[in-house]
Protein backbone atom coordinates (compact mmCIF):
# COMPACT_ATOMS: atom_id res chain seq x y z
CA UNK A 1 0.00 0.00 0.00
CA UNK A 2 1.12 3.60 -0.60
CA UNK A 3 1.65 6.29 2.01
CA UNK A 4 2.13 10.04 2.06
CA UNK A 5 5.06 9.62 4.43
CA UNK A 6 8.24 11.28 2.98
CA UNK A 7 10.18 8.08 3.63
CA UNK A 8 8.27 6.32 0.83
CA UNK A 9 10.46 8.04 -1.75
CA UNK A 10 13.48 6.52 0.02
CA UNK A 11 12.29 2.91 -0.11
CA UNK A 12 15.12 1.96 -2.47
CA UNK A 13 17.66 3.31 0.00
CA UNK A 14 15.97 1.41 2.82
CA UNK A 15 16.31 -1.83 0.87
CA UNK A 16 20.01 -1.09 0.46
CA UNK A 17 20.36 -0.57 4.21
CA UNK A 18 18.62 -3.88 4.93
CA UNK A 19 20.88 -5.58 2.39
CA UNK A 20 23.90 -4.21 4.28
CA UNK A 21 22.58 -5.67 7.53
CA UNK A 22 22.37 -9.15 5.98
CA UNK A 23 25.85 -8.68 4.57
CA UNK A 24 27.08 -7.91 8.09
CA UNK A 25 25.49 -11.08 9.44
CA UNK A 26 27.03 -13.27 6.73
CA UNK A 27 30.44 -11.62 7.08
CA UNK A 28 30.43 -12.09 10.84
CA UNK A 29 29.58 -15.78 10.56
CA UNK A 30 32.49 -16.23 8.12
CA UNK A 31 34.74 -14.40 10.57
CA UNK A 32 34.06 -17.02 13.24
CA UNK A 33 36.38 -19.56 11.66
CA UNK A 34 39.30 -17.13 11.34
CA UNK A 35 38.81 -16.01 14.95
CA UNK A 36 38.78 -19.63 16.13
CA UNK A 37 41.97 -20.40 14.24
CA UNK A 38 43.60 -17.29 15.66
CA UNK A 39 42.73 -18.30 19.21
CA UNK A 40 43.87 -21.85 18.56
CA UNK A 41 47.33 -20.55 17.71
CA UNK A 42 47.34 -18.36 20.82
CA UNK A 43 46.27 -21.32 22.92
CA UNK A 44 49.25 -23.35 21.76
CA UNK A 45 51.53 -20.47 22.62
CA UNK A 46 49.88 -20.27 26.03
CA UNK A 47 50.67 -23.93 26.74
CA UNK A 48 54.33 -23.22 26.07
CA UNK A 49 54.16 -20.15 28.29
CA UNK A 50 52.89 -22.27 31.18
CA UNK A 51 56.22 -24.06 31.16
CA UNK A 52 58.18 -20.81 31.48
CA UNK A 53 59.53 -19.40 34.79
CA UNK A 54 57.21 -16.38 34.55
CA UNK A 55 54.04 -18.48 34.57
CA UNK A 56 51.80 -17.54 37.51
CA UNK A 57 53.00 -13.94 37.65
CA UNK A 58 50.34 -11.18 37.80
CA UNK A 59 48.86 -10.34 34.39
CA UNK A 60 46.71 -7.54 33.02
CA UNK A 61 42.99 -7.73 33.73
CA UNK A 62 42.33 -8.00 30.00
CA UNK A 63 44.46 -11.17 29.85
CA UNK A 64 42.46 -13.12 32.41
CA UNK A 65 40.27 -15.98 31.14
CA UNK A 66 36.86 -15.02 29.80
CA UNK A 67 33.77 -15.93 31.80
CA UNK A 68 30.06 -16.01 31.11
CA UNK A 69 29.74 -12.86 33.23
CA UNK A 70 32.06 -11.07 30.81
CA UNK A 71 29.84 -12.07 27.90
CA UNK A 72 26.66 -10.93 29.68
CA UNK A 73 28.20 -7.62 30.76
CA UNK A 74 29.73 -6.73 27.40
CA UNK A 75 26.58 -7.74 25.54
CA UNK A 76 24.47 -5.65 27.89
CA UNK A 77 26.66 -2.58 27.31
CA UNK A 78 26.55 -3.10 23.54
CA UNK A 79 22.76 -3.42 23.47
CA UNK A 80 22.36 -0.40 25.74
CA UNK A 81 24.29 1.76 23.26
CA UNK A 82 22.14 0.45 20.40
CA UNK A 83 18.90 1.17 22.27
CA UNK A 84 19.94 4.72 23.26
CA UNK A 85 21.02 5.72 19.73
CA UNK A 86 17.93 4.02 18.26
CA UNK A 87 15.69 6.08 20.53
CA UNK A 88 17.50 9.26 19.52
CA UNK A 89 17.11 8.65 15.79
CA UNK A 90 13.50 7.53 16.23
CA UNK A 91 12.69 10.85 17.91
CA UNK A 92 14.57 12.75 15.19
CA UNK A 93 12.39 11.00 12.62
CA UNK A 94 9.25 12.45 14.18
CA UNK A 95 10.45 16.01 13.61
CA UNK A 96 12.92 15.71 10.73
CA UNK A 97 12.34 12.59 8.59
CA UNK A 98 14.98 13.56 6.04
CA UNK A 99 17.71 13.84 8.66
CA UNK A 100 16.65 10.57 10.26
CA UNK A 101 16.82 8.82 6.89
CA UNK A 102 20.33 10.14 6.35
CA UNK A 103 21.42 8.94 9.78
CA UNK A 104 19.82 5.57 9.07
CA UNK A 105 21.90 5.11 5.92
CA UNK A 106 25.06 6.25 7.72
CA UNK A 107 24.30 3.78 10.50
CA UNK A 108 23.77 0.89 8.08
CA UNK A 109 27.00 1.55 6.19
CA UNK A 110 29.01 2.25 9.34
CA UNK A 111 27.73 -0.89 11.04
CA UNK A 112 28.65 -3.04 8.04
CA UNK A 113 32.17 -1.57 7.92
CA UNK A 114 32.64 -2.21 11.65
CA UNK A 115 31.62 -5.86 11.27
CA UNK A 116 33.96 -6.33 8.30
CA UNK A 117 36.83 -4.83 10.29
CA UNK A 118 36.11 -7.15 13.22
CA UNK A 119 35.76 -10.22 11.01
CA UNK A 120 38.62 -9.75 8.57
CA UNK A 121 40.83 -7.05 10.13
CA UNK A 122 42.01 -9.15 13.10
CA UNK A 123 40.07 -6.88 15.45
CA UNK A 124 37.96 -9.63 17.04
CA UNK A 125 37.39 -8.73 20.67
CA UNK A 126 38.09 -5.01 20.22
CA UNK A 127 35.85 -2.94 22.52
CA UNK A 128 36.27 0.10 20.26
CA UNK A 129 35.06 -1.74 17.14
CA UNK A 130 32.13 -3.28 19.04
CA UNK A 131 30.96 0.02 20.55
CA UNK A 132 31.41 1.88 17.26
CA UNK A 133 29.25 -0.80 15.63
CA UNK A 134 26.65 -0.38 18.38
CA UNK A 135 26.51 3.39 17.84
CA UNK A 136 26.08 3.10 14.08
CA UNK A 137 23.60 0.24 14.35
CA UNK A 138 21.57 2.16 16.89
CA UNK A 139 21.04 4.91 14.31
CA UNK A 140 20.03 2.29 11.75
CA UNK A 141 17.57 0.54 14.06
CA UNK A 142 15.95 3.80 15.16
CA UNK A 143 15.42 5.03 11.61
CA UNK A 144 14.31 1.63 10.35
CA UNK A 145 11.77 1.35 13.17
CA UNK A 146 10.32 4.79 12.51
CA UNK A 147 10.18 4.25 8.77
CA UNK A 148 8.35 0.93 8.88
CA UNK A 149 5.91 1.80 11.63
CA UNK A 150 4.96 5.06 9.92
CA UNK A 151 5.27 4.19 6.24
CA UNK A 152 3.85 0.75 5.55
CA UNK A 153 1.53 -0.03 8.42
CA UNK A 154 -1.12 2.59 7.76
CA UNK A 155 -3.64 2.81 10.55
CA UNK A 156 -2.05 0.13 12.75
CA UNK A 157 -0.72 1.14 16.15
CA UNK A 158 3.03 1.73 15.65
CA UNK A 159 3.83 1.36 19.34
CA UNK A 160 2.12 -2.02 19.40
CA UNK A 161 4.15 -3.24 16.42
CA UNK A 162 7.43 -2.16 18.02
CA UNK A 163 6.51 -3.91 21.26
CA UNK A 164 5.57 -7.09 19.39
CA UNK A 165 8.83 -7.03 17.43
CA UNK A 166 10.91 -6.55 20.58
CA UNK A 167 8.97 -9.25 22.42
CA UNK A 168 9.33 -11.62 19.48
CA UNK A 169 13.09 -11.01 19.31
CA UNK A 170 13.50 -11.73 23.02
CA UNK A 171 11.34 -14.83 22.71
CA UNK A 172 13.36 -16.24 19.81
CA UNK A 173 16.62 -15.50 21.62
CA UNK A 174 15.44 -17.29 24.76
CA UNK A 175 14.06 -20.21 22.77
CA UNK A 176 17.29 -20.74 20.85
CA UNK A 177 19.28 -20.57 24.08
CA UNK A 178 17.16 -23.45 25.40
CA UNK A 179 17.65 -25.34 22.14
CA UNK A 180 21.42 -24.92 22.42
CA UNK A 181 21.58 -25.88 26.09
CA UNK A 182 19.50 -29.02 25.57
CA UNK A 183 21.55 -30.03 22.53
CA UNK A 184 18.44 -30.35 20.36
CA UNK A 185 20.48 -28.89 17.49
CA UNK A 186 24.22 -29.41 17.54
CA UNK A 187 26.54 -26.81 16.06
CA UNK A 188 29.00 -28.68 13.87
CA UNK A 189 31.37 -27.39 11.15
CA UNK A 190 28.90 -28.70 8.57
CA UNK A 191 26.04 -26.83 10.26
CA UNK A 192 28.05 -23.60 10.28
CA UNK A 193 29.01 -23.93 6.60
CA UNK A 194 25.40 -24.61 5.61
CA UNK A 195 24.21 -21.64 7.66
CA UNK A 196 26.74 -19.26 6.09
CA UNK A 197 25.88 -20.61 2.63
CA UNK A 198 22.17 -20.02 3.19
CA UNK A 199 22.82 -16.49 4.43
CA UNK A 200 24.94 -15.71 1.38
CA UNK A 201 22.14 -17.07 -0.81
CA UNK A 202 19.66 -14.72 0.87
CA UNK A 203 22.07 -11.84 0.40
CA UNK A 204 22.30 -12.56 -3.33
CA UNK A 205 18.50 -12.50 -3.59
CA UNK A 206 18.35 -9.20 -1.74
CA UNK A 207 21.02 -7.74 -4.02
CA UNK A 208 19.02 -8.75 -7.07
CA UNK A 209 15.88 -7.27 -5.53
CA UNK A 210 17.73 -4.04 -4.76
CA UNK A 211 19.09 -3.65 -8.29
CA UNK A 212 15.65 -4.30 -9.81
CA UNK A 213 13.98 -1.78 -7.50
CA UNK A 214 16.73 0.76 -8.17
CA UNK A 215 16.10 0.73 -11.92
CA UNK A 216 12.33 0.22 -11.97
CA UNK A 217 11.20 2.03 -8.82
CA UNK A 218 8.97 -0.91 -7.90
CA UNK A 219 9.63 -3.63 -5.31
CA UNK A 220 9.82 -7.25 -6.41
CA UNK A 221 7.70 -10.06 -4.97
CA UNK A 222 10.31 -10.42 -2.20
CA UNK A 223 9.33 -7.06 -0.73
CA UNK A 224 5.83 -6.22 -1.96
CA UNK A 225 4.05 -7.50 1.14
CA UNK A 226 2.47 -10.45 -0.69
CA UNK A 227 2.65 -14.18 0.13
CA UNK A 228 6.16 -14.62 -1.31
CA UNK A 229 7.42 -11.60 0.64
CA UNK A 230 5.96 -13.06 3.84
CA UNK A 231 7.62 -16.44 3.17
CA UNK A 232 10.94 -14.73 2.44
CA UNK A 233 10.79 -12.81 5.72
CA UNK A 234 10.02 -16.05 7.56
CA UNK A 235 13.08 -17.68 5.96
CA UNK A 236 15.22 -14.75 7.10
CA UNK A 237 13.83 -15.03 10.62
CA UNK A 238 14.67 -18.76 10.73
CA UNK A 239 18.23 -18.09 9.54
CA UNK A 240 18.67 -15.34 12.13
CA UNK A 241 17.37 -17.68 14.85
CA UNK A 242 19.81 -20.43 13.80
CA UNK A 243 22.61 -17.87 13.86
CA UNK A 244 22.11 -17.62 17.61
CA UNK A 245 23.29 -21.22 17.90
CA UNK A 246 26.57 -20.29 16.22
CA UNK A 247 26.90 -17.28 18.55
CA UNK A 248 26.32 -19.41 21.65
CA UNK A 249 28.72 -22.08 20.45
CA UNK A 250 31.40 -19.48 19.79
CA UNK A 251 31.06 -18.10 23.31
CA UNK A 252 31.06 -21.59 24.83
CA UNK A 253 34.22 -22.63 22.99
CA UNK A 254 36.09 -19.46 23.92
CA UNK A 255 35.18 -19.79 27.60
CA UNK A 256 36.20 -23.47 27.74
CA UNK A 257 39.47 -22.68 25.93
CA UNK A 258 40.35 -19.97 28.45
CA UNK A 259 40.39 -17.16 25.90
CA UNK A 260 41.27 -13.66 27.15
CA UNK A 261 38.38 -11.73 28.67
CA UNK A 262 38.57 -9.12 25.90
CA UNK A 263 37.16 -11.72 23.49
CA UNK A 264 33.80 -11.20 25.20
CA UNK A 265 33.51 -8.01 23.14
CA UNK A 266 33.68 -10.12 19.99
CA UNK A 267 30.92 -12.39 21.25
CA UNK A 268 28.84 -9.33 22.16
CA UNK A 269 29.27 -8.02 18.61
CA UNK A 270 28.11 -11.32 17.11
CA UNK A 271 25.03 -11.44 19.33
CA UNK A 272 24.19 -7.81 18.55
CA UNK A 273 24.44 -8.41 14.80
CA UNK A 274 22.05 -11.35 15.04
CA UNK A 275 19.61 -9.55 17.35
CA UNK A 276 19.40 -6.52 15.06
CA UNK A 277 18.85 -8.67 11.98
CA UNK A 278 16.14 -10.69 13.74
CA UNK A 279 14.38 -7.60 15.07
CA UNK A 280 14.28 -5.86 11.69
CA UNK A 281 12.92 -8.96 9.96
CA UNK A 282 10.22 -9.49 12.58
CA UNK A 283 9.20 -5.83 12.34
CA UNK A 284 9.10 -6.07 8.56
CA UNK A 285 6.94 -9.21 8.73
CA UNK A 286 4.53 -7.55 11.16
CA UNK A 287 4.22 -4.58 8.81
CA UNK A 288 3.22 -6.98 6.00
CA UNK A 289 0.63 -8.71 8.16
CA UNK A 290 -0.90 -5.39 9.24
CA UNK A 291 -1.28 -3.87 5.79
CA UNK A 292 -4.83 -3.01 4.75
Amino acid sequence: MRSSNPFMSSLTKAEGAQQGQRGASAAYQQGYQSAGEQWGQQDQQGMAYQQSPNYGAPTKASDRPMTIDDVVTKTGITLAVIVVLAAVNFMIGQTSPGLAMGLTLVGAIGGLVAVLISSFGKKYGSPVVTLVYAAFEGLFVGGFTYMFTDMTVGGANAGSLIFQAVLGTIGVFAGMLVVYKTGAIRVTPKFTKMLVGAMIGVLVLVLGNFVFTLFTGEPTMLRDGGPIAIIFSLVCIVLAALSFLADFDQADKLIRAGAPSRYAWGVALGLAVTLVWLYTEILRLLSYLNQD
